[in-house]
C-alpha cells in the first residue's frame, strides 16, 4: 500500500471518531498501544484539539477510581461527555494490566456519553503507560467534553502527569500526613488541586488546614494558593465543588511558559521511546539466561549497550 493510500486510510478512521464511532476509537488506540505497522501516519494526521486533559494521581487507596465514578455521574447529569483512561499496574513477567479494577465504573461501561479504556503501565516507572500521550491526544479528536486519566499512584514519580495534563488533581487521605510532609517539591508544584478524600476520617480539618499551610504562596512559586477541596467520594460529597474548580481552571488558559514546558516534556517522552525502541525485553531476558551464573548487570550493559 502506497504512503498516500495509508493517509487517506487513517483520515478515514480519524473522520469515524470524529463522528462518534467508539469501535473505530477502541481499535485505533489498540494501534498505538501495539505499535501496529503504520500507527505512526495515524499519528502524524491527528487535528489540533483543545479538548481539556484531567489527570488525577495520588497514592494507592487514596480513592481515585471512587473519585473519578462519582466525576463521570456528575458531567453525565449535566450532558457532557467523557473519555477515561485508566492505567493500572502491570505484570513484570507479561506487561499486562495486574489489578484492572474496574468495577467501581462498572455502571457506565454502556453509556453512549462515557468511553473506558484501562491500560496497562508496561513496566513505566511514572505511574503511566509509555504510550499515554499519543492515545490521550486520539481521544481528544472523538470530541469529549473531558478527557480524564487517572494514574496507578506510585509515589514520587508519578509527576509525569504533569507533562500530560492541562489539570493536575492529587488525591490523597487524611492519614496521609507524613506523606505530605516527605513530599518532594516536584509533587507539590505540579498539582492545580489538592483533593483530600474519605474526609469523613478522624483529623481531616487538622489535615487540610496543614496541608493549605503547606501550600500557602510564601512557601511555594504559586501566584495564587492551590485549591484543597474535601470529598467522600463513596457518598458523592464534595464532587460539585471539585467540578466547579475544574470548570474554572480549564477556562484559565496556561501561561506560555508553563505551556512550552508541559511541549517540552511530551517531546521529550516521545524521542526517549525512539530512541529506546531497539531495546527489547525478552531479548535481554535470552542473553541474560545465556550468560549463566558469572553474570554482572554492568559488565552485560557495558557490553551490549
Amino acid at each position: 500500500m502506497q504512503k498516500n493510500e495509508i493517509c487517506s486510510m487513517w483520515v478515514q478512521q480519524i473522520n469515524e471518531i470524529k463522528a462518534g464511532n467508539a469501535k473505530t476509537l477502541a481499535r485505533c488506540i489498540s494501534y498505538i498501544e501495539n505499535e501496529t505497522a503504520g500507527y505512526e501516519n495515524l499519528l502524524e494526521q491527528l487535528p489540533v484539539v483543545l479538548t481539556p486533559v484531567i489527570g488525577i494521581t495520588g497514592p494507592p487507596g487514596a480513592g481515585k477510581s471512587t473519585l473519578v465514578d462519582a466525576l463521570i455521574g456528575l458531567l453525565v447529569n449535566e450532558g457532557k461527555s467523557v473519555g477515561i483512561i485508566c492505567v493500572d499496574p502491570s505484570s513484570p513477567f507479561n506487561l499486562g494490566a495486574l489489578l484492572g479494577d474496574r468495577i467501581r465504573m462498572s455502571d457506565w461501561y454502556n453509556n453512549p456519553k462515557v468511553f473506558i479504556r484501562s491500560l496497562a503501565t508496561r513496566g513505566s516507572l511514572g505511574g503511566l503507560h509509555p504510550k499515554i500521550i499519543e492515545i490521550s491526544d486520539l481521544m481528544k479528536v472523538a470530541g469529549f467534553d473531558y478527557v480524564i486519566v487517572e494514574t496507578v499512584g506510585v509515589g514520587q514519580s508519578e509527576i509525569e502527569i504533569a507533562g500530560l495534563a492541562d489539570i493536575t488533581i492529587v488525591v490523597v487521605v487524611p492519614e496521609a500526613g507524613d506523606e505530605v510532609q516527605t513530599m518532594k517539591a516536584g509533587l507539590m508544584e505540579i498539582a492545580d488541586v489538592f483533593v483530600v478524600n474519605k474526609a469523613d476520617r478522624p483529623d481531616a480539618n487538622i489535615f487540610v488546614k496543614n496541608l493549605r499551610l503547606m501550600l500557602a504562596p510564601a512557601f511555594h512559586n504559586h501566584t495564587i494558593p492551590v485549591p484543597v477541596i474535601k470529598t467522600i467520594a463513596s457518598r458523592k460529597e464534595g464532587i460539585p465543588e471539585l467540578l466547579k474548580i475544574i470548570t474554572e481552571q480549564v477556562s484559565l488558559k496556561k501561561d506560555n511558559e508553563k505551556k512550552s514546558w508541559l511541549l517540552a516534556e511530551k517531546a521529550f517522552h516521545l524521542i526517549q521511546q525512539k530512541k529506546m525502541k531497539p531495546v527489547d525485553k525478552l531479548m535481554l531476558k535470552q542473553k541474560i539466561e545465556e550468560a549463566g551464573k558469572d553474570f554482572n548487570l554492568y559488565t552485560f550493559i557495558k557490553r551490549y549497550y
